[in-house]
């Protein structure tokens, strides 16, 4: 494994982060895919023995249930100053609003609902999920720098955003003398690259680490169209909103990703997430079996040639908003989508 300082952190973090969205009771949120304690326990134990130090969740993950599974197993498997451990928090809900509860105070909860689920004293990087279009970023910013004063996060992030959302930010926090974001978890994958119009540039210039989401474009990446389909593919159905398996342009990369995998005498995983690592600092890799973790952590190994990124690459074409960036907007602001904590229903 190799490692890396996350941005303008002092954390050091490997080159590959542990998605533990996978992780979590089944019968309490969204995912009926998701898998249990014993197998959560089986793949952070295995994921810790390859080296990754980084494991990423959200208290939305299953009702707060992945928050508690990892906790529990770094608890009893590895030394908390050893390992970077992530969680994320949602926008108010539309009681808060109403209730007058402010940004700051929803962070506060929020924060301690997290350490709670993850029996831990602080988080070591804590990410604003999404922009919350009702709240003024100067009490989110003001929010998170409280929580870093009172010790319970070491260092925070953001997720789901537009490079002029994290640079508006960052130059308020700059203002006032509030903690920076020092990470930015975003789309970004083969078959999705709209984050190197700006974010990718601004983010270089400002040293900001890249820790992108669906890395394998839920699994795309990974195999060829309707070879070896999961569960999850099966039934996710965001997943499915996030990608077309139609799109002919999508699919010449996919099989050029299996032709070098064939070439290197590696996996699709190897290729797609070696091709990832020249551009980020940690792609997060959600894991929901063994080998998911383990070719992950191969990828580390896997040095692409230039000509070989270069065809990789050329079939691209531009392609619209997908997922969370897609539905998080002003005019979507005010519709409700729920999303289950454990302590609390969150409505955006």
């Amino acid at each position: 494994m190799e490692y890396t300082r996350l941005g303008d952190s002092e954390l050091m973090v490997s080159r590959i982060c542990m998605g533990c969205m996978g992780f979590g009771d089944p019968t309490r949120g969204q995912h009926s895919w998701t898998i249990d304690e014993e197998h959560s326990r089986e793949i952070i134990k295995r994921g810790l023995d390859l080296g990754v130090n980084f494991y990423d969740t959200a208290i939305a993950y299953q009702s707060g249930t992945s928050e508690q599974y990892v906790g529990r197993a770094l608890r009893d498997m590895a030394q908390r100053d050893k390992v970077a451990v992530a969680t994320k928090f949602l926008p108010r809900t539309q009681d808060e609003i109403e209730n007058g509860i402010s940004g700051q105070q929803h962070i506060e909860n929020m924060i301690n609902a997290s350490l709670r689920n993850l029996g831990m004293d602080y988080v070591d990087l804590y990410i604003y999920h999404m922009w919350d279009w009702q709240t003024p970023i100067y009490d989110i910013m003001d929010g998170l720098d409280r929580i870093v004063r009172e010790g319970k996060a070491r260092y925070i992030g953001i997720s789901n955003c537009f490079a002029w959302q994290i640079a508006k930010a960052n130059a308020l926090a700059e203002k006032e003398g509030f903690q920076k974001f020092v990470s930015i978890q975003g789309h970004y994958n083969l078959i999705f690259r709209e984050e190197e119009r700006e974010m990718v540039p601004y983010c270089d210039e400002e040293n900001i680490a890249l820790t992108p989401y669906s890395a394998l474009a839920s699994g795309r990446l990974s195999r060829r169209p309707g070879e070896n389909d999961t569960k999850r593919s099966n039934e996710d159905a965001y997943a499915k909103f996030k990608y077309d398996a139609t799109a002919s342009e999508d699919n010449v990369i996919i099989e050029r990703v299996a032709e070098i995998a064939e070439k290197h005498s590696v996996s699709m995983t190897e290729v797609s997430l070696a091709w990832l690592l020249t551009k980020v600092t940690a792609p997060v890799v959600g894991a929901t079996k063994l080998h998911h973790i383990e070719g992950a952590a191969r990828a580390v190994e896997l040095k692409l040639s230039a000509e070989e990124i270069a065809y990789l690459e050329e079939p691209y074409v531009p392609h619209p908003l997908a997922g969370v960036m897609a539905q998080n907007k002003p005019s979507a602001a005010k519709e409700k989508h729920v999303w289950s904590t454990g302590d609390q229903k969150i409505t955006k």
